[in-house]
């Protein structure tokens, strides 16, 4: 291991700012696993980084409230993990709408579809649950639009109204949107319609 090692990095996750979730396996690029994880090591000794769990680290936001580091991100803890082991994971309707701020049930484990074997990890801060679905039943669809392609099919068709879309005009970006209009045309048609329909006016809609 070398400190420009340890500098590339670092420069790596500033790049990805505060809140980003990773593993070794997202700088293998720069050096050996052996050397990556030597460096993450150091940068958590030096209170840089948090390890949420093994193999599995955060670039923590913090909270001005609480003038403390923020609680780490459960979604994206999820896929740090599904990205360290090749699986495709999918949020269930229930975990999408409680990462959406779309139910206000504190949940006592964030459950994922998975195409790997079924699995539980716990963190400080609670629970993941990954069962095992068939490959056709999970999706290659990006994180952003399984989250929100979930949260809709949970909601259902009568569900998701006005103040619905509104909420998640406001959690999703222009660019988020975009990439859900591309990827989620082969959706159910009414989960479709309703991606355009919150999407109107955000970004521009392309046949």
């Amino acid at each position: 291991m070398t400190i420009n090692t340890t500098k590339r990095i670092l420069q790596r996750i500033y790049g990805h700012g505060r809140g980003w979730v990773f593993i070794p396996k997202d700088f293998l690029n720069i050096a050996s696993n052996a050397a990556v994880r030597q460096s993450l090591s150091r940068l958590k000794k030096q209170g840089t980084i948090r390890r949420l769990m093994q193999g599995v680290y955060d670039y923590p936001s913090f909270s001005t409230l609480l003038t403390a580091p923020s609680s780490p991100d459960p979604d994206a803890i999820a896929w740090a993990i599904a990205r360290a082991n090749g699986w495709t994971i999918l949020p269930t309707g229930d975990s999408s709408l409680n990462l959406l701020g779309l139910s206000t049930q504190v949940p006592a484990q964030y459950q994922y579809f998975s195409d790997g074997p079924s699995k539980r990890y716990v963190w400080q801060g609670g629970t993941l649950v990954f069962k095992h679905r068939t490959n056709k039943e999970t999706t290659i669809l990006s994180p952003r639009t399984a989250l929100l392609v979930q949260a809709l099919k949970r909601l259902g068709e009568s569900g998701t109204n006005t103040a619905v879309m509104d909420v998640l005009r406001e959690k999703f970006s222009a660019r988020d949107l975009n990439l859900a209009l591309r990827e989620a045309r082969y959706a159910i048609s009414w989960v479709y319609n309703a991606i355009k329909q919150i999407a109107k006016d955000e970004v521009m809609l392309h046949a």
